[in-house]
C-alpha cells in the first residue's frame, strides 16, 4: 500500500518538476538524479523516474563514467529500468560521447592535444586496451584514425609492418600511435617505449615518421614527444 501511495512526478507542482525546471533555471540547476529521469521520462511500479535515476546513481556510487562502459543487457536487469529505459540511456550517452569526438574530415592537427580531444573521450572510459593509429596528410591535415588492435599490445607481436601497410595504403605523410591504459594510469610501460623505438626506426625507412606516440589515462595522458622519447 506504500508504494500505492508514492508521489508521481505528474502529481508534484509544475515548478517542482525536472523538465519544468530545466526549461527554466537550465540543465545545470538539476541533480544527476532528476536529469536521468528526464532521460528515463517514466518510473515503474510505485517508483518515480527520479527514484531510478537515484538507484542507477547508488549502484554505480555516484560514478556516472560507469554508465559508458555498462552494457545494455546489464542496465536491463535493474529493477524498474528494462530494456527500453536501457536502451534510452545509452543511446543517450553515446550522443554525449560523440559530442566530444573530433571531426576528422575538418580538422588539421596542430598539437598534442588536439589528437588528445580527438581520442581522450573514447578511450578514457575503456576497460580494454585499443591502440589506434592516426594517419595525416601534408600540413598535418587528419586523412583517418584507423583501431589497429584491442587488448593487450605486446612487443613479441607487434607488427610496424601491418601500420606502415595501413599508412603507405591512406598515402600518410605522418602517423600517431594512441592508446589507453585501463588502469587509469598513463605512465608508459616498457614494451609500450619498445614498440614506439620500432615503429620509429620502421618509419625512417619508408619515409612515414612516427610523430608521438600518446597513452590515455583517466582524464590524463603523457606524449612520448613530450617526455623525449622519440
Amino acid at each position: 500500500m506504500q508504494n500505492e501511495n508514492k508521489i508521481k512526478i505528474s502529481d508534484m507542482p509544475q515548478g517542482e518538476r525536472p523538465r519544468e525546471r530545466l526549461a527554466k533555471y537550465g540543465a545545470e540547476a538539476l541533480s544527476n538524479a532528476e536529469l536521468l529521469a528526464i532521460i528515463l521520462r517514466t518510473g515503474s511500479q510505485g517508483e518515480t523516474a527520479v527514484d531510478i535515476g537515484n538507484k542507477l546513481l547508488k549502484k554505480y556510487e555516484g560514478n556516472l563514467r560507469e554508465l559508458f562502459t555498462t552494457d545494455v543487457s546489464e542496465l536491463s536487469k535493474i529493477k524498474g529500468l528494462g530494456f527500453a529505459k536501457a536502451v534510452q540511456l545509452k543511446a543517450c550517452l553515446e550522443l554525449a560521447k560523440r559530442i566530444f569526438e573530433y571531426k576528422p574530415e575538418k580538422n588539421q592537427v596542430r598539437s598534442t592535444q588536439d589528437v588528445v580531444n580527438m581520442l581522450m573521450p573514447e578511450l578514457q572510459f575503456e576497460k580494454q586496451e585499443k591502440l589506434f593509429a592516426v594517419f595525416l596528410g601534408t600540413k598535418n591535415y587528419l586523412i583517418k584514425r584507423k583501431l589497429v588492435s584491442v587488448g593487450g599490445i605486446d612487443v613479441n607481436v607487434f607488427k610496424p609492418k601491418e601500420i606502415l601497410y595501413m599508412a603507405v595504403r591512406e598515402n600518410s605523410s605522418a602517423m600517431i600511435l594512441v592508446h589507453n591504459h585501463p588502469s587509469g594510469d598513463p605512465e608508459p610501460s616498457e614494451d609500450d617505449i619498445k614498440i614506439t623505438k620500432k615503429l620509429v626506426e620502421a618509419g625512417k625507412v619508408i619515409g612515414i615518421p612516427l610523430q608521438d606516440h600518446i597513452i590515455i589515462g583517466d582524464g590524463t595522458y603523457i606524449s612520448m614527444k613530450e617526455r623525449g622519447i622519440i
